[in-house]
């Protein structure tokens, strides 16, 4: 553990667009980090710094428009880029901006992002070979814009050691108790969750999503079987049975439904059912065991396991996080 009578300094990205709740947010929770830590300490030196900044004009220097303490210099131990409100163009963000990010992370500063953050951390090329992710809605765009980028959107947040990245819109609770449990130890994030009434970060984006089927494929064949499949009760169907609503041959249905929707159609088939045991469990109080079979699934344990893989919660935890009774 580090000697907490030198305050660490964790600095917040301001750019063009950027969302400056997550930034006040941010701000507000290491705030209440440091005050809690230093409680318990019997210590009134402060053991973070935390900062607002942007690149300066000269060189590689850094303008910090808010400061805990100012007229201390240095290399910030962490930079965090909150998410965007609006999602740059095809050139990206500034060369100037991206460069000056490279310049810090080279220096030992550690780069991490929130959300649409993201695409500024895939620009400067750092993420390398590790997993990344980001908002769920945003899988696509950047996996176009960064086709070698392994995208996990599963997980809220990612720790490759010099690079972070966390996934959803509020994602920015999750990174900060993250940095506080790395800089100050998990009793003070532990204590900061508590006092903010805020849940330690061990949650997956999957908890969240709901399965949106892509539907603006074109190809008349495959929509004409995921309409049938819509307007069906869930259960199992066979591969067989879809494609012959789409009157093709089973292997060319199976090609094209593949390319059309990004899931062979028994995965598809799946998702739809799971989803709508999400909607039962949320909904009603009825056992387990029935919300399975109005899905179509006979075997109890099959259905857990489906569930399970779908959601990252089991079907009882998930009724206790998301039901409305």
């Amino acid at each position: 553990m580090r000697n907490l009578r030198e305050p660490l300094e964790i600095a917040i990205l301001i750019y063009p667009s950027v969302q400056m709740a997550a930034v006040l947010g941010l701000t507000d929770l290491l705030h209440f980090a440091d005050r809690l830590t230093r409680k318990r300490m019997g210590d009134d030196i402060p053991v973070l710094r935390v900062s607002h900044v942007q690149p300066a004009t000269v060189a590689w220097g850094i303008e910090r428009s808010l400061d805990t303490i100012p007229g201390d210099t240095g290399t910030p131990a962490f930079i965090v880029i909150p998410p965007f409100l609006e999602l740059p163009g095809a050139e990206g963000f500034s060369n100037h901006l991206v460069a000056w990010l490279r310049e810090l992370h080279r220096r030992g500063t550690v780069l991490a992002s929130v959300c649409g953050g993201t695409f500024l951390l895939a620009q400067t090329g750092l993420i390398g070979t590790g997993a990344a992710t980001t908002h769920y809605s945003l899988v696509e765009e950047i996996s176009q814009r960064f086709p070698d980028l392994d995208v996990d959107a599963d997980q809220i947040l990612i720790d490759n050691g010099t690079i972070i990245s966390a996934g959803g819109f509020m994602a920015w609770m999750d990174l900060g108790l993250h940095l506080v449990e790395r800089t100050l130890g998990p009793v003070a994030m532990l204590d900061t969750a508590k006092y903010l009434l805020i849940d330690p970060p061990r949650r997956e984006q999957r908890f969240y999503q709901v399965f949106s089927p892509k539907v603006e494929h074109g190809d008349e064949a495959v929509l004409k079987t995921q309409s049938w499949l819509a307007e069906e009760p869930p259960r199992l169907v066979s591969t067989s049975e879809m494609a012959s609503r789409s009157s093709l041959e089973i292997r060319t249905f199976t090609r094209r439904f593949l390319k059309a929707t990004g899931l062979k159609p028994q995965e598809y088939c799946q998702h739809l059912r799971i989803a709508r045991a999400r909607e039962l469990l949320s909904e009603r109080q009825g056992s387990v065991q029935s919300v399975a079979w109005e899905v179509g699934y006979d075997d109890l344990g099959s259905f857990r396991s489906a569930f399970m893989k779908l959601t990252g919660l089991n079907p009882i935890d998930y009724r206790k996080r998301f039901g409305i009774g």
